[in-house]
């Protein structure tokens, strides 16, 4: 069992600045660990005396239970707090406060997160979304007309936007693949593999989807792409800070996330990860001089901004450190498994659309009920039970997205797949 001295030292090599934590949080982070002791991530993911540590340190108002984690996530109350702090001392003389106390902060900010991610810091850029880092990505490539880009259809709306937009300015094609649900990975690399034509000049993958959860094989991609001369866009969304990974192990050149979802840093936060020497050759959305051509903070040009909302970055990476992405991931999977497997044995009308029976997921599922109305379900769930699930209606599928997070209890879960269970049962006016 670590000793208070231990875990500090640990904790304070992991943090941007372990001295923000407020007292609150060290003593949160200090039980969990004392319950966790030596033990392993998989044995850990079902401990609730470990989890309701970790619980605590989230406001949550438990009259309703929120399983939309996958859209945003709320932060721990430290990490509000300080973002809050940072704002009100911003406004006592804004020019001075931001731009000249606050604002050089962002490196440190840069630094860390880089060291998570496993890449130098001059590769990554701080901006305010997965959405922001992706159409940096998609509007910043030369492309002339006729040039192809591969996606598949389950790609988030915002993204075909940004490329359709491009299809209708520059005329590109855009080759949309399907990626049945449940697909093996051998089988999604073949039809990426299959689309592949002399005028592809770019492939955008989702590191996991927004629909399914299903975990894609990125690094079998971006090894296809790189074998063909083709840069490969990963949309990792929903995946920072969800499950273990870095850089290397993906060996992207491009990478896009929020860190409002899994990191649990403030709503308007992420990342861009462009590989050094790629930086020359992608713009940025908002113009930069040239003398930045070749530095990553041309990504940054965004006009004024808040720096609080970056800097308590800082605060939720040291608290993701505290917990672990392997203890992190293993309990999100526990999660949506403790929901999903009995729910699944109950009845053969329920349908999962995700692999949760492997390493292929985490903790974002779609579960349908065949013969209800999903609209209605969720109604149902929602309006009469509180429990907030998000509708999916896709051509090539449909179901409810269910997304727990780590403050999610247990008895949480349990109560969501009783209330699907006496839907599948009885339908919807029990």
């Amino acid at each position: 069992m670590p000793s208070r001295r231990t875990f500090m030292t640990r904790l304070a090599g992991a943090a941007v600045a372990a001295p923000a934590l407020n007292a609150t949080a060290v003593r949160r982070l200090l039980a969990a660990e004392t319950v966790a002791g030596t033990r392993s991530a998989a044995a850990l993911a079902d401990d609730e005396d470990y989890w309701g540590q970790v619980q605590r340190a989230f406001d949550a108002d438990r009259t309703v239970t929120n399983l939309n984690n996958g859209g945003v996530s709320p932060a721990p109350s430290h990490v509000l707090e300080a973002m809050i702090r940072d704002l009100r001392f911003s406004n006592e003389i804004p020019v001075e406060h931001m731009w000249g106390v606050l604002e050089p902060r962002i490196e440190v900010i840069r630094r860390e997160l880089a060291l998570d991610f496993g890449c130098d810091p001059e590769e990554l850029a701080i901006v305010r979304n997965a959405s922001e880092a992706n159409e940096t990505m998609i509007l910043g490539l030369d492309l002339a007309k006729g040039d192809e880009i591969i996606v598949t259809t389950q790609n988030y709306p915002r993204m075909l936007t940004t490329w359709e937009q491009r299809e209708r300015r520059d005329g590109i094609v855009l080759k949309r693949i399907t990626a049945p649900v449940n697909a093996s990975d051998a089988e999604i690399v073949r039809r990426y593999r299959e689309a592949i034509t002399p005028r592809t000049k770019a492939i955008e993958v989702m590191h996991i989807s927004f629909l399914t959860g299903q975990i894609f094989p990125v690094a079998e991609i971006v090894r296809l792409g790189r074998e063909k001369g083709i840069p490969v866009f990963v949309d990792g969304a929903h995946a920072y800070a969800h499950f273990p990974f870095t850089r290397d192990s993906l060996g992207c050149d491009y990478y896009g996330t929020s860190l409002h979802k899994w990191l649990h840093a403030p709503i308007g936060t992420g990342f861009l990860y462009v590989r050094r020497e790629r930086i020359p050759g992608l713009w940025p959305l908002m113009g930069a001089d040239k003398s930045q051509d070749a530095n990553i903070r041309k990504y940054e040009e965004i006009g004024t901004h808040p720096a609080a909302n970056h800097n308590a970055i800082g605060l939720a990476l040291a608290f993701h450190r505290s917990i672990g992405a392997e203890r992190k991931w293993r309990r999100l999977r526990w999660l949506t498994q403790r929901w999903a497997t009995p729910l699944r044995q109950q009845s053969a009308r329920v349908k999962l659309h995700t692999p949760i029976d492997d390493d292929r997921s985490g903790a974002i599922a779609l579960v349908q009920v065949e013969g209800l109305d999903t609209g209605k379900l969720r109604e149902w769930l929602w309006g009469r039970h509180r429990i907030f699930t998000v509708l999916i209606k896709h051509p090539d599928f449909e179901g409810l997205r269910v997304t727990p997070s780590i403050y999610t209890t247990r008895d949480e879960v349990d109560r969501f797949a009783e209330l699907m269970g006496l839907a599948a049962r009885k339908g919807l006016s029990a």
